[in-house]
């Protein structure tokens, strides 16, 4: 088993993609990226698949799983076309969210009560084919519990709300979401689940949430490709890696 202090990070490269696609062409690479921050420490790629492709491309998809040596992991709806893509892509894990094409960004958890009934053969078939499937859920008790009755190794906890509140200021917000990510994430550890965190993290939320021992993966995009704008891809990865690090460095604290 691995030690309870390790966690990894898992870095979205979709704002590569949608910085390219504001000009056309082939520049700048999310495969080049995804490969530099790879060698500066990240732990995997994850690369979100839309319907309307505002991004991420299927060739990047291809290129992402051929030329990476560390895990990828496909962010997608469950459509019956994300999944034929998915299984022929063969990716390292799949990570499934909800989708609407009107919105900027994910907006909120999978809802897995109410479309178990359309999850639970995508769950089956991805697992028969040796993918490994996260849900990204709001840290909620009904959600959690029905993602495992379902039998997915892993979960994502939707992390925006806490984050945003966090930015914003907003302190009673703040401390009510992160009850409740502390509580799910010990739910979902109780039941089995793999837990994995994402969306909205930063360097400071990034540092706070890692110092939970639930949580195994920290999946962070748009935040570090605007640092690395700043300060290169490298680097974000090195600052982003060494915030997580302390972060968990206070359970090693409490363990001893």
């Amino acid at each position: 088993m691995p030690h309870p202090s390790a966690i990894r990070l898992g870095l979205n490269v979709d704002h590569v993609a949608t910085l390219r696609n504001a000009r056309g062409g082939a520049r700048p690479d999310p495969v080049r990226i995804a490969l530099a921050a790879i060698a500066a420490g990240a732990d995997g790629i994850t690369a979100h698949l839309r319907e309307d492709r505002r991004h991420i491309r299927d060739t990047d998809m291809a290129r992402l799983k051929a030329e990476i040596p560390k895990p990828l992991n496909f962010e997608m709806a469950a459509t019956p076309d994300m999944i034929r893509i998915a299984l022929e892509t063969k990716p390292h894990a799949v990570c499934l969210v909800p989708e609407r094409r009107e919105e900027l960004t994910t907006e909120g958890g999978l809802d897995v009560v109410g479309q178990r009934d359309s999850l639970a053969p995508s769950i089956a078939r991805f697992g028969d084919a040796g993918i490994r499937v996260s849900l990204f859920i709001a840290a909620d008790a009904q959600q959690i519990e029905m993602a495992a009755q379902l039998r997915a190794p892993a979960i994502e906890i939707h992390t925006g709300g806490w984050c945003d509140a966090v930015v914003d200021g907003h302190t009673e917000k703040a401390d009510a979401e992160w009850r409740r990510i502390v509580e799910g994430v010990a739910l979902a550890k109780s039941a089995g689940l793999e837990v994995h965190a994402g969306h909205g993290l930063d360097y400071a939320t990034a540092e706070t949430i890692a110092a939970l021992p639930e949580i195994v993966e920290l999946n962070i995009g748009y935040f570090m490709m605007g640092e690395a704008l700043l300060v290169g891809i490298a680097e974000t990865v090195r600052t982003m890696r060494a915030a997580m690090d302390r972060g968990r460095a206070t359970l090693k604290t409490r363990m001893a």
